[in-house]
């Protein structure tokens, strides 16, 4: 696979922890996330059409792939709560996509506070006006219409298909949803985070 100016040759081995020499200390991190059912979607989809990575199979089969934590990317799950239990003990803002949906310019504000920059409305409007959704799935440095087909093939499905909350009623069936709400329970138990899956 080729990434920048490096190939990497099936043969290395990827560590489980990379350390990142940052040009600034403390570092400060900026973690968005979404919900798991529009992310279990929002996955499929990708994966689909990644060429990259391997064939998801059909929805019923990737839905259970994501519930048992075997996509690429590990378990949605721990990823999660992973960044939510040291939220508090590292300059982690935490932030949910469903709230940047909601009101983008209230959580663009609490990322300038957070980063201690002052921006005035105009600037402000204009950063909410550049990172909406759809403003993004048009300009290419953001909907990757440039990469090959033989990485991304947008044939299948675009890089930034809907950006919606709640797109996951339109894939999930009632069975699903049940047996999803009863696993995301067992898994999130103990922990104090609150997803919205429609607004």
């Amino acid at each position: 696979m080729q990434v920048g100016t490096a190939t990497l040759e099936n043969s290395v081995e990827v560590p489980k922890k990379l350390k990142i020499e940052l040009p600034y200390d403390p570092a400060i991190f900026l973690y968005v996330a979404r919900n798991a059912k529009d992310c279990m979607v929002s996955y499929y989809h990708f994966q689909r059409m990644n060429q990259i990575l391997p064939d998801p199979g059909t929805w019923e089969e990737y839905f259970e792939t994501f519930i048992s934590g075997k996509v690429a990317w590990g378990s949605w799950y721990d990823h999660v709560k992973g960044w939510w239990d040291i939220k508090d003990r590292y300059q982690v803002l935490f932030l949910f996509y469903e709230d940047i949906k909601r009101d983008p310019k209230r959580e663009i504000q609490k990322v300038m506070q957070f980063m201690g920059k002052n921006l005035d409305e105009t600037v402000l409007d204009k950063i909410v006006q550049e990172t909406s959704f759809e403003k993004m799935k048009e300009n290419p440095m953001t909907n990757r219409s440039t990469v090959p087909k033989s990485i991304l093939d947008q044939s299948i499905s675009p890089f930034m298909r809907k950006g919606t909350v709640g797109d996951w009623k339109n894939h999930f069936t009632v069975a699903q949803n049940e047996r999803f709400d009863e696993i995301y329970r067992q898994k999130m138990e103990g922990t104090s985070i609150n997803f919205f899956t429609e607004l």
